[in-house]
């Protein structure tokens, strides 16, 4: 994880806001840095965590978790981590014949309307388990990123479908937490897109979204981040509260700066 970024956000491992959900978006950039924050983060919380992979293989999230402090691994050999590798698992449902449902079985239906067999996963994978004692603090659904579904032929109402029902079940029933990366391709014309996130927007607790520079590529500032929190139940005056600050991505972490302070400008 990012320390920079816990502070920005105010928050640690330990003292973690529970029934939640995040929504991260990159437009014009790559915003996978959020996912790899997140994902150590909880981990570290020693939270269950289900993370649903759609765009990268275990191994590119292992080496770079790595890095972070935490092994993936490990992680999912004591159960505290629930993995499904989007990529392996839609060339399986396509070429070969599943003997029981599959999270990604809408692959292999031509009118799939809903994603009710990855909400299954999510929810077997994050159920408590009947034990003595707790052994994970709350659960955590990771999923990188929405966007891929769209792509994949569903639409956005049913996304966003699946996304109520997890929001009910982790967030409601099991006071856990909800963390989605969606792209924002800035394309007019795809309404799709424009709806998903829209829709999110709207549920969401807190957004980070990564955009590119205006400018164009610089060598020492990589993009800037807006923070953005949102609290439904306050006065709208004290609703939303937003902040932006640049960034650059180094090796094994993140360094933020107010707009035009940049170490590199100074």
């Amino acid at each position: 994880m990012f320390v920079e970024l816990n502070n920005l956000l105010n928050t640690t491992p330990d003292r973690a806001e529970q029934g939640k959900l995040t929504l991260l978006c990159d437009a014009k950039t790559d915003g996978s840095f959020l996912v790899h924050h997140f994902l150590s983060f909880y981990l570290k919380a020693n939270c269950k965590v289900c993370f649903v992979a759609l765009i990268q293989s275990f191994s590119h999230y292992s080496i770079v978790g790595q890095k972070l402090g935490v092994s993936l691994t490990m992680a999912r050999e004591r159960g505290q981590l629930v993995f499904l590798e989007g990529l392996k698992s839609a060339v399986d449902v396509v070429f070969q014949a599943q003997k029981e449902p599959h999270p990604l079985q809408f692959l292999r239906e031509a009118n799939a309307g809903n994603l009710k067999p990855l909400f299954e996963f999510v929810r077997e994978a994050l159920k408590p388990i009947d034990s003595g004692e707790a052994r994970w603090t709350y659960p955590v659904l990771l999923v990188d990123d929405l966007s891929v579904l769209l792509s994949l032929g569903m639409g956005a109402v049913a996304v966003l479908d699946f996304i109520h029902y997890c929001r009910a079940t982790v967030c409601w029933e099991l006071k856990g937490n909800v963390v989605v990366l969606v792209h924002d391709s800035g394309d007019a014309e795809d309404e799709e897109n424009d709806i998903l996130l829209n829709g999110l927007s709207h549920q969401s607790h807190l957004i980070l979204r990564a955009e590119g520079l205006a400018t164009g590529f610089c060598r020492d500032v990589h993009g800037q981040l807006r923070i953005l929190w949102r609290r439904p139940s306050q006065p709208t005056v004290h609703r939303d509260q937003s902040f932006t600050y640049q960034y650059k991505i180094q090796d094994k972490s993140v360094s933020f700066f107010a707009k035009g302070m940049s170490p590199a400008v100074l």
